[in-house]
């Protein structure tokens, strides 16, 4: 999670962007796409051409209808899976003694090296080590107790 952390952070924010912004298919985009797909068998002619305008008006509505609400589920699954995932995550963090949290979060800023952080901790770059095994090893706990609990709700 760490190595992601960045880069979900910024997904989150595009896709929330998205889902204040959704406008859907646009019109000319459905029309394309219908203009460019093909049934496939044999066809026989049986109806007039304003029904053939009417089925093509109502099949265009519903494509378009269909496109737009399956955009907009995974807009809005993706953003709640993002949110959930970062939520757990920082709630992690933020739970862990003073010295761990710092550590995690110094190493989750891009611009913070183990040189800068050493100084700014006056430790060894060991030391330093050893405080992000011990954070990630509780980090570990806490996401296994949150897998335990799913667990638990999954087959209770």
């Amino acid at each position: 999670m760490m190595k992601e952390y960045k880069n979900m952070k910024k997904e989150l924010t595009v896709t929330e962007f998205q889902l204040r912004q959704f406008q859907g298919v646009s019109e000319q985009d459905m029309i394309d796409s219908i203009l460019y797909s093909h049934q496939e068998g044999e066809r026989v002619q049986t109806s007039t051409l304003s029904d053939k305008t009417a089925n093509i008006a109502i099949k265009y509505k519903a494509a378009m209808e269909r496109e737009n609400d399956e955009w907009y589920d995974f807009l809005f699954h993706r953003y709640m899976f993002l949110k959930e995932e970062l939520d757990f995550f920082e709630h992690a963090v933020n739970g862990l003694d003073e010295r761990h949290r710092s550590i995690i979060t110094d190493l989750l800023d891009e611009d913070m090296t183990w040189d800068i952080m050493m100084e700014r901790y006056h430790v060894s770059h060991t030391m330093i080590g050893k405080y992000r095994k011990a954070a990630l090893k509780e980090l570990d706990k806490q996401y296994e107790l949150r897998d335990r609990q799913v667990e638990a709700f999954v087959l209770g």
